[in-house]
């Protein structure tokens, strides 16, 4: 058995993630390594909210892609002194100070604290289009009842695409613990997300998260966060929820100068034609269906669901309580063969096999994880593991899970995924 198969078999996604963006930009083009950079960073971003990474939410290299990535986690918000307040919601502050049409770090400064309402401001940063990277901003934010991080980050998406809908999706309720989330297409035709969560899935921390996600018909792409403490982590906790109300995400996340400034971006080029493109997985639904043809008989199915197009769960019921089981199947993972499946037992068809049985990794009283994690010949890994739980954040309802080692391990070898690969 590999020694790193300690962690959830999900996380490994994430490697991929990055070395998809290896394999794909060309480090002469800064443009498209901004642009492919943000691409994946807003998949991982998805990933994270889907929990398919496990604890990969305190990974600080999920923030470096999406553009997110807050200055000073670290640092004590005491030794900054606060800014005066911002300036009226009528100031210069919503449109270029260049003249230009270019957007500097401080004129997105000045527009974010004009939205915001009245407080202090200190550690604040910012870029503007004539960046390499992405517009972005970030503030701690104090109204009088505690110092808070918000930040901001603006790029594009292509309207209508995968990505579109990926990023304006609320999670699934048995993968991520929230408190609410909604999404809803606007009258404008621009999809909205706002999500009121937790920066850790396992709430091993109080740091609640809430984030507004906003994508308009012209793929202009605005994200909007705010955390109850001053620094997204390593922080402590100041005040009972994020300063913004929900309402007021939504108006500041829409206001029309995220529009503009998005807009004022300089085009990116188009892709290589002798760019890789990652190899495409199956649907989070197709996953789920085929992962109920091959139950055994006396297992009723409660609930299913998938979260990315590689990604599918079901949770079952043999008469115990219900029982989490996930699945994930990823195309193209030879490459992981070395780090991950060292030691496994390789069959007769070259297909190679590693097993693992451990506790659960979101923190939750008395939860298994049984793992089974195959890799094919052609690079088609598929991973399967049952929990004794119907979510993984939930504590354990039963002993085990309803799925046996040799269930999981049937499972994970059926031809049916190479069919639907």
């Amino acid at each position: 058995m590999p020694e790193n198969m300690d962690q959830d078999p999900f996380e490994d996604r994430f490697a991929a993630v990055l070395r998809d963006t290896g394999h794909s930009i060309h480090t002469d083009d800064p443009a498209a390594l901004v642009a492919g950079g943000r691409v994946r960073g807003r998949r991982a971003q998805l990933l994270r909210r889907t929990a398919v990474l496990g604890g990969a939410a305190g990974v600080a290299l999920v923030g470096v892609g999406g553009a997110l990535l807050l200055p000073g986690a670290s640092s004590d918000p005491r030794q900054t002194s606060a800014a005066a307040g911002s300036p009226s919601p009528g100031s210069s502050s919503a449109r270029s100070a260049s003249g230009d049409g270019a957007f500097s770090g401080d004129d997105i400064l000045r527009s974010l604290k004009a939205l915001l309402p009245e407080g202090t401001f200190s550690e604040e940063a910012a870029q503007g289009t004539d960046s390499p990277m992405p517009p972005t901003a970030h503030v701690v934010f104090d109204d009088g009842r505690g110092a808070a991080a918000i930040g901001l980050s603006l790029g594009r998406v292509e309207p209508g695409s995968e990505q579109a809908r990926q990023v304006t999706t609320c999670p699934d309720k048995t993968l991520v613990d929230h408190d609410d989330c909604t999404s809803d297409r606007l009258p404008d035709g621009s999809l909205l997300m706002l999500f009121q969560g937790y920066e850790y899935p396992d709430r091993r921390v109080e740091t609640k998260w809430w984030n507004a996600e906003l994508v308009t018909p012209e793929g202009q792409h605005v994200s909007l966060s705010e955390w109850n403490a001053p620094a997204q982590k390593d922080a402590p906790v100041s005040r009972p929820k994020p300063p913004l109300s929900v309402e007021k995400l939504k108006e500041v996340v829409t206001a029309d100068v995220w529009r503009r400034v998005v807009d004022a971006m300089p085009e990116s080029p188009k892709p290589s034609a002798t760019a890789e493109e990652p190899p495409a997985g199956m649907w989070g639904k197709t996953i789920a269906d085929t992962l109920a043809g091959l139950l055994p008989e006396e297992l009723k199915v409660i609930s299913e669901g998938g979260q990315d197009s590689e990604y599918g769960y079901l949770v079952v019921d043999d008469g115990k309580g219900g029982s989490l089981v996930q699945v994930n199947v990823q195309p193209g993972m030879g490459d992981v063969a070395g780090d991950l499946f060292g030691d496994a037992e390789t069959l007769p068809n070259g297909i190679m096999v590693t097993t693992r049985q451990s506790p659960g990794e979101k923190g939750a009283e008395g939860v298994v994880m049984w793992t089974v994690d195959t890799l094919r010949p052609d690079g088609l890994r598929v991973v399967i593991s049952a929990f004794n739980t119907p979510a993984q954040h939930q504590d354990a309802t039963r002993d085990t899970p309803a799925l046996t080692m040799e269930h999981l391990r049937e499972i994970a070898l059926s031809t049916e995924w190479d069919a639907g690969a």
